[in-house]
């Protein structure tokens, strides 16, 4: 029997012509898939509140320690509200700051209007972030800024669109809180140099699936792209090009800003002894250099420990990028350091013998490593095998760990292994609680062999986001993989319309593909 279906859609009435069945069918009561990475505590109900843009804006709570003039969470405010309106094309976005919007609705069990307002409080105690929506109010408390602005990245999922583009949320009740402190993306910009505008890309991508830090693996054999104020010929002699493919110290600055404005520290890594073959062209002297049937081969190895200028030029340099990157952390590197140079030196083994290494090779590894910087106090688990046999011996140590081992996505394979990267137990050690607590997280490695801007961001959505759920979420509520395919299938599809050219999951559509395909 053909029915005519009367629907409200913003300011409009539009007249629908269809069978009946069809009606239920396709525009029946719609709900999000849920939200990605789960939130520790989940609850959410059928009844539904309409959204409309025109209405909606944020507001700091009264009592909040953060209020306007606070550039974080001013930038979220904007930011998220064209998340969450895509299609909203006024000029000017709303400027009060008040999560509040109101609307008549009518709920899909016909019950009378409603008003909503939405409110930002930041609270000065220790609890968990929550987020409260419901028929009359609906409230996100934080502890922090930073978690505000994880929480309306949470909000932002809820809200959806029916099929005629009107807004809509679900009444929710959200806590929330990471399971580990440290969720990071390494990228590697000196096997293939990432324009800035990429690394941007990724660190909005990074903040919509809660990672908090982007490990800049700046630097490496293949080429120097930092631009170093107090030694220029560094970059212009060590990078692919002096300059289209260097980082100038404003383009730090920029990249530091914009992530800072996501929640997400930058932790720089200069790899060093090992892994400086590009060092070594600005800066000569300073790698060791290599001897065959007792005379130089003309070839080069690691930093030269040997050498009191060593030790001068790291300290001027390590000096000048802790004033660059405010992180409390540099990351060194000290992996696959080839000893066959340094054994084949003369005055190398001289030095062992004065220093009391004797022909143990790791301690003057760990002389080299150690004198860059202090002392020695998180360590990444990255080699293959039984990496959880390594976690437990570093643990034993009364070390921190990050754990990189299981989660390095650079080789090619088909998308449908995010379910390998997934399927990670980052405590599943024998240990105690105090030791396990020494695992602080893991991170993503982005290595830059086969990689580079053009396939970046495909190669690392959505897979990364399998990882970025098992580091935030409760481990017993996502443990299957079946259960978690929807939700990542639908956050895909978010990712698409922000922007994010993610791989498919599977067969199937989005209802918004990529625009600029």
């Amino acid at each position: 029997m053909d029915v005519m279906f009367m629907i409200t859609c913003g300011r409009y009435i539009r007249s629908i012509l269809y069978l009946l069945l069809l009606i239920s069918v396709q525009f029946g009561p719609h709900a999000v898939e849920g939200v990605w990475p789960l939130p520790q505590a989940f609850t959410s109900s059928p009844e539904r509140y309409p959204v409309n843009s025109q209405d909606f804006y944020f507001v700091y709570g009264r009592q909040s320690a953060a209020q306007q003039g606070c550039s974080v969470l001013d930038t979220a405010f904007k930011r998220y509200f064209s998340l969450i309106f895509p299609d909203h094309n006024s000029g000017s976005i709303n400027q009060h700051m008040y999560l509040s919007h109101s609307t008549t609705r009518n709920g899909h069990n016909g019950s009378p209007a409603d008003r909503l307002s939405w409110t930002i409080y930041l609270v000065p105690f220790c609890v968990p972030d929550n987020l409260s929506i419901s028929a009359g109010k609906a409230s996100l408390n934080a502890e922090t800024v930073w978690g505000a602005v994880r929480g309306l990245e949470t909000f932002s999922q809820l809200v959806y669109q029916d099929d005629f583009g009107s807004y809509f949320v679900n009444k929710t009740e959200i806590d929330d809180f990471p399971r580990f402190q440290f969720r990071g993306i390494l990228l590697d910009t000196s096997r293939h140099f990432l324009p800035v505008q990429a690394i941007l890309k990724t660190l909005d991508a990074m903040a919509y699936s809660k990672f908090n830090v982007f490990h800049w693996h700046i630097v490496d054999d293949p080429s120097f792209p930092y631009q170093s104020s107090t030694f220029p010929d560094l970059s212009s002699k060590g990078a692919f090009h002096p300059m289209t493919h260097i980082y100038t110290q404003s383009d730090v600055r920029r990249v530091i800003s914009y992530a800072r404005l996501w929640g997400i520290r930058v932790l720089p890594e200069f790899d060093s002894p090992g892994h400086t073959t590009s060092w070594g062209k600005g800066q000569p002297g300073l790698l060791t250099p290599c001897y065959k049937g007792g005379t130089p081969s003309g070839t080069f190895g690691p930093v030269n420990p040997a050498l009191p200028s060593t030790y001068r030029f790291m300290a001027r340099l390590f000096k000048e990028v802790s004033s660059v990157f405010p992180d409390s952390y540099v990351h060194l590197g000290g992996d696959e350091v080839d000893f066959h140079c340094w054994r084949s030196n003369p005055d190398v083994r001289v030095f062992m013998q004065k220093m009391g290494f004797g022909g143990d090779f790791t301690k003057l590894e760990s002389q080299a490593f150690v004198l860059q910087r202090t002392s020695l106090s998180v360590v990444e688990v990255w080699r293959a095998g039984c990496y959880l046999c390594e976690v437990r011996r570093v643990v034993k140590a009364g070390l921190r760990v990050i754990l990189a081992s299981p989660w390095y996505l650079d080789q090619p394979g088909p998308t449908h292994n995010w379910a390998r990267y997934y399927t990670v137990w980052p405590l599943a050690f024998k240990g105690s609680e105090e030791q396990k607590k020494l695992v602080i997280g893991g991170e993503v490695c982005m290595w830059g062999e086969y990689v580079d801007a053009t396939n970046l961001t495909p190669r690392l959505w959505p897979r990364a986001s399998a990882v970025a759920e098992r580091l935030w979420s409760d481990e017993k509520q996502t443990s299957s993989v079946d259960k978690a395919f929807p939700r990542l299938q639908d956050f895909r599809c978010k990712l698409l319309r922000r922007g994010i050219q993610a791989e498919p999951l599977y067969v199937g559509h989005c209802k918004h593909e990529y625009q600029g395909i």
